[in-house]
């Protein structure tokens, strides 16, 4: 994985941005060690690391905004970073390259029941908010399955989802408000409180844009009133295939689940050994699938499900009784990840997104991948909104395994955009499906794209080496010109 050749002339004036980054931060918040320095060495995707030139940990906004309009005024890249869970290398530090930790930012602001929102710091963790809010009946709907460590801002970053995402939304659909720093330092306010705002959709370009636009330091998002009943419901299949047709039935009955998720052998074994979920161990697949609202509705959507389930060939059915029973069945799907660790040394999550009609066939064709690959696959994914995440077993201790890992999680991408879907669902660019963009967009795509970053940050100083393969200089993309002087437009006539 290729990126950009570090600047010697930034690496060579290192002490002068410490002391810098000291005079804007206290000593501890400035991380020079080359041993606490490995703390910071890669997100999630761990097979890349990278010591960075310097950590910093500010406090408040007004110390990022004086971190970046330093780094703007003296050519110094910044890669802003966030709980470090991200699953794409999007926080991959650079050896030229300042990183900006936002773990100190990590208090609630306000809890506004009145407006249904929560003004919070971006360091504070997905399930927190929802802690904060649920004695009142209310919760913070995207839950990724790592909302008990990842950070409200790195959900932003890259527009995460979660098992419930397919009814009540991405973040991006549940986000209200930012406070954003650009690279020359200066301070924006994008959104709020309100439902919606006037100009440009800054909000949602913002949204998922992988730390490329600026950093954020204040977030409101959206709280929902907790559903008055929630059931959930285990359905096991003989073959992947019958569940993927399950799905695809379910949602063609016009019925839009809490939470459609779906596990594959490897996955129910693992998870089952892990956290003992009462899954059952003689079936290839298993749907979970939750149904919420008033209980008359739930009552009747659930009869509506095992129907549907039963007709296409469902040889295992339980629903739950109690809400501890609901959170049982969800703990092996949660837990899932960490699970599939105890059947391989090492394994790859990808994440790619399909339409839900092409199940079946991107199941049985990621079958065929995994023999030529000789490597086996766990499939853990958001069967409701097509967002797959394959989960590729190997031992990086065995030469070309690794090389073979990522080959297979490539053919499995670009079979996504074959059959009408896209890279990423919610995990971002990063660096893991950078070079992969070609399969989805075209070069005049991608431009048009960087023209947009070029607005926000024309030095190309944030996150320099993520999502795009190719780093357009802003001179040769093209810039709008604009007269001098000030524009003119007619009188508007009064009526």
């Amino acid at each position: 994985m290729l990126m950009p050749k570090p600047d010697a002339g930034t690496i060579a004036r290192r002490d002068d941005i410490i002391r810098a980054m000291q005079e804007i931060i206290d000593d501890e918040g400035v991380i020079v060690d080359a041993d606490e320095l490995r703390a910071y060495d890669c997100d999630g995707l761990m097979a890349y690391k990278q010591i960075p030139l310097i950590v910093v940990l500010p406090k408040t906004t007004a110390e990022v905004s004086r971190v970046l309009k330093y780094c703007h005024e003296n050519d110094v890249k910044i890669v802003p970073r966030g709980a470090g869970t991200g699953l794409s290398g999007g926080a991959l530090p650079l050896a030229d390259a300042v990183t900006i930790g936002l773990g100190k930012f990590n208090k609630i602001i306000e809890t506004d029941y009145l407006n249904r929102c929560v003004v919070t710091q971006p360091g504070v963790t997905n399930l927190a908010i929802t802690q904060a809010v649920q004695e009142e009946g209310f919760y913070y709907a995207p839950d990724p399955s790592s909302q008990i460590a990842c950070s409200i801002g790195g959900n932003i970053a890259e527009n995460s989802g979660g098992v419930h995402s397919l009814k009540y939304g991405l973040t991006t659909n549940n986000v209200l408000g930012v406070e954003l720093v650009l690279m020359n330092g200066d301070v924006v306010r994008l959104g709020g409180k309100h439902l919606d705002s006037a100009g440009y959709d800054l909000l949602g370009v913002v949204t998922g844009s992988e730390g490329l636009l600026g950093v954020i330091t204040e977030v409101t998002v959206r709280i929902l009133r907790s559903p008055e009943t929630a059931r959930a419901i285990l359905l096991g299949f003989e073959t992947s295939e019958l569940a993927g047709d399950c799905v695809a039935a379910v949602i063609g009955a016009g019925i839009i689940p809490g939470g459609m998720e779906m596990m594959d052998t490897f996955a129910i074994q693992a998870a089952e050994e892990f956290v003992h979920a009462g899954y059952p161990l003689d079936v290839e697949a298993l749907l979970i699938i939750e149904l919420d609202g008033p209980e008359v509705e739930v009552e009747y959507l659930i009869e509506t499900v095992q129907k549907i389930a039963s007709d296409i060939g469902a040889v295992h059915m339980k629903i739950s009784q109690t809400e501890e029973e609901r959170l049982i069945f969800w703990s092996g799907r949660k837990a899932a990840f960490p699970a599939v660790g105890r059947l391989s040394p090492d394994y790859i999550c990808m994440d790619g997104t399909i339409p839900r009609g092409k199940l079946s066939e991107v199941l049985q064709k990621m079958a065929v991948m995994a023999k030529k690959y000789d490597l086996r696959v766990a499939n853990v994914f958001h069967a409701g909104d097509g967002n797959l995440h394959p989960l590729i077993l190997f031992d990086a201790n065995n030469p070309g395994e690794f090389q073979r890992a990522e080959n297979f999680g490539g053919d499995i991408l670009k079979l996504c955009v074959a059959v009408g879907g896209v890279l990423t669902g919610e995990h971002g660019v990063g660096i893991e499906k950078r070079d992969l963009m070609g399969e989805m967009f075209t070069e005049d795509d991608m431009k048009q794209q960087q023209r947009l970053k070029c607005a926000f940050d024309p030095g190309h100083l944030l996150n320099p080496g993520k999502v795009y393969p190719t780093l357009h200089r802003c001179a040769e993309l093209g810039r709008m010109h604009v007269h001098k002087g000030a524009l003119k437009f007619p009188e508007i006539p009064r009526f």
